[in-house]
């Protein structure tokens, strides 16, 4: 009795730490999987986590998000850990290579660590959704997949991120964040022809200077006082990326979504992190656009009839409560289709920090014309030290 008791006792004190150690992974493997926000993609709208089915619209057709859920016939549940880093670090997967659209461009800078807490997270604690993937509506031959090895052979950089001596811990954290599980660039990075990013880090001189994203634009997030996030600190940045709104700069369109789903969910010292990296961000070149023309009064008079009651005379807004109109990147971006989409459509802040408070802006796609949305936008465009080009009906009416 004496004998199988002490059997028990050492087996207890055998297992303990190995089970608080693969507790440990896990967590480690959720936080990453947060930090990566593959859910975004990988959820359909009304669809179970992780499951996929979500359409990735693409020039020459959809492609649909595949399931991740660790069920052995749909998902990825007979994935060995080798599989998955193919997978997730080189888009090779074990029925062969993967779309773009998934980011391995970027996820190939994570580290081993870190994709084996990922691994063991998909594995051990999503729950396995029986949910056959669906076929691209890419039609024949586009839809053959053997000429994505080529892609990949030429835009691919693979390797884990290498820290830079000569920046601080904190610098090099964020910049991994940013560059790796972030993905970052896969929205604030202009794509060339091939669908590639054209740059994958700061070294890059269009990595990060913002880009056009489903009608939205992207915002730019080097050092730009006006186009970019230059007028925020590094803190305000990661308030931003906490609740939506920083330095009396709010969110819009996608980005909200990011922040619902990843970017709150993040520690401070992560946020600040990613606040202090993009801080390091020079001026980007051609950012604003220069304004040539005068504003109508009647921009004016529409600005003190719909938007000083909240946004003030001035355009300063009011702190913690509405951001300000002076030096905002979305009012200013060259590529003004966010600041239009805002405007037609009104915004939600995300439900984030104390009691979930959430923002709303009404839309006035039912109230102004295109021509008054127009006049509007070119008035808060240049006014309040705001630089840029006057925006047209015509463009107004290509995101009604």
């Amino acid at each position: 009795m004496i004998k199988t008791s002490a059997f028990v006792i050492a087996a207890c004190l055998f297992t303990t730490p190995v089970l608080a150690a693969d507790n440990e992974l896990i967590q480690q493997g959720e936080y990453m999987a947060r930090a990566s926000d593959c859910v975004a993609c990988h959820t359909a709208p009304g669809g179970k986590p992780f499951a996929g089915g979500l359409a990735m619209p693409t020039p020459v057709g959809d492609i649909y998000t595949t399931n991740i859920t660790p069920d052995p016939e749909t998902g990825i549940g007979n994935y060995s850990l080798k599989q998955f880093s193919a997978a997730l670090r080189q888009g090779e997967s074990p029925s062969g290579p993967l779309y773009p659209a998934m980011p391995f461009t970027s996820y190939t800078k994570m580290t081993d660590e870190d994709v084996a807490a990922l691994y063991a997270y998909f594995m051990k604690a999503v729950e396995p959704v029986r949910q056959e993937n669906q076929e691209s509506d890419i039609p024949w031959p586009l839809s053959m997949r053997w000429p994505l090895h080529i892609w990949s052979g030429m835009y691919l950089e693979e390797g884990v991120y290498t820290a830079d001596t000569t920046q601080t811990n904190q610098w090099n954290r964020g910049a991994y964040l940013v560059q790796g599980p972030g993905h970052c660039g896969s929205c604030h990075t202009p794509r060339g022809m091939a669908f590639q990013e054209k740059g994958l880090s700061e070294k890059d001189e269009d990595f990060l200077t913002g880009a056009e994203l489903d009608g939205w634009w992207a915002t730019n997030l080097h050092g730009d006082p006006q186009s970019g996030i230059g007028a925020l600190s590094a803190t305000d940045i990661a308030t931003l990326l906490r609740t939506g709104m920083g330095g009396q700069v709010s969110v819009s369109g996608s980005m909200s979504e990011v922040i619902n789903h990843s970017t709150q969910h993040l520690s401070d010292e992560d946020l600040l992190a990613i606040g202090t990296y993009l801080k390091t961000l020079s001026p980007a070149k051609d950012s604003v656009a220069t304004n040539v023309n005068e504003p109508t009064l009647n921009g004016g008079e529409l600005y003190h009839e719909y938007c000083s009651t909240c946004h003030d005379d001035s355009g300063s807004g009011y702190p913690g409560v509405t951001p300000t109109l002076a030096n905002n990147a979305t009012v200013n971006a060259k590529d003004p289709g966010s600041v239009i989409r805002v405007v037609l459509e009104g915004l939600k802040s995300p439900l984030s920090g104390p009691g979930h408070t959430q923002r709303l802006m009404p839309g006035y796609d039912w109230r102004l014309n295109d021509e008054q949305i127009a006049s509007l936008l070119t008035f808060m465009r240049s006014r309040w030290g705001n630089d840029a080009e006057p925006i047209s009906a015509t463009e107004v009416k290509k995101h009604r």
